[in-house]
């Protein structure tokens, strides 16, 4: 069973959306669910601070033992922190998805974006957990 944090909102891509301080600034990650699909990550590419993106485009990609993956934005914005600590260090995605393994922070354009992703009782059942 993947650990499924209460707080979050999720999307049916197995991304994660975590707010804090800051309402119009949330953190994106892939979820514990995803990392354990992918297995062991050994890279990650992510985008530079300043780069917008629309709801659900590709903002980088995700290379695991087993495969490649595309990442999507659960939200339109523009990266304002990118997790540099994954160029040297892309199995905290595996050991911490939802802590160290985070991948960028965005600033929200649009907060409706947000009422269309998953409650973690939702994506829990999205899993069929």
């Amino acid at each position: 069973m993947s650990e499924i944090p209460q707080d979050l909102l999720y999307t049916e891509d197995h991304e994660y959306v975590k707010t804090a301080g800051d309402a119009n600034v949330v953190t994106v990650g892939i979820t514990d669910y995803a990392q354990g699909e992918l297995g062991d990550v050994v890279y990650v590419e992510l985008p530079k601070v300043g780069a917008k993106f629309g709801k659900h485009d590709a903002f980088g990609t995700i290379e695991a033992v087993k495969a490649v993956s595309e990442l999507f934005t659960p939200v339109a914005g523009e990266v304002v922190e990118v997790n540099g600590r994954l160029d040297g260090e892309p199995a905290l995605v595996n050991t911490s998805p939802y802590g160290d393994g985070w991948m960028v922070k965005l600033r929200v354009a649009n907060a409706a974006d947000k009422n269309a992703l998953l409650n973690a009782a939702a994506y829990a059942a999205h899993l069929g957990e």
